[in-house]
């Protein structure tokens, strides 16, 4: 097996980058990167650039969603979903991705559903304004369906070993 070197590169879970430490300001090199990012069979992050592959050490997830902006349809129900993201880009919501995870904090999938996102708390009450309840399931009403938003299965295990 090949051993992939650390990039000494370490990303939070607000999605700021730090090197070795110190706080990556140059937006251009984040973008970068962010573009030549991969995930591995072990759910790793490296960075294939130039030849040279690393891994760059995640505290959640690489990408995270800051902004949800949304356009207004029938009743002022949301009929598209816009997420700004941590690597600068725009893209569209895939509701049927959303999930819950521990601490009750909300994912989803980004960049053609290959990585996860995290919403930060602004995102998070964006998105929380058209989120609806039918008794005991929670949805986003959207494209005239209901998309239900489960929890993870991690968070579902760790409940489950809480009651046995």
């Amino acid at each position: 097996m090949e051993d992939i070197p650390p990039c000494h590169i370490h990303i939070d879970t607000e999605g700021r980058w730090y090197h070795q430490g110190a706080e990556m300001i140059h937006r251009e090199f984040i973008r970068l990167f962010y573009q030549n990012m991969v995930l591995d069979s072990k759910g790793r992050y490296l960075i294939n650039w130039a030849n040279e592959r690393c891994y760059v050490e995640v505290e959640d997830t690489a990408f995270v969603v800051r902004r949800v902006s949304y356009e207004k349809g029938n009743q002022d129900r949301a009929s598209g979903i816009e997420l700004s993201l941590s690597d600068d880009t725009k893209e569209a919501l895939i509701p049927d991705s959303l999930c819950v995870g521990k601490e009750n904090i909300l994912y989803c999938k980004v960049k053609s559903g290959l990585f996860p996102a995290r919403f930060n708390r602004a995102a998070y009450y964006q998105l929380a304004e058209h989120i609806e309840e039918d008794g005991k399931n929670y949805f986003l009403p959207l494209h005239g369906q209901r998309y239900y938003i489960p929890q993870s299965p991690d968070l579902k295990s760790k409940i489950q070993n809480l009651k046995s």
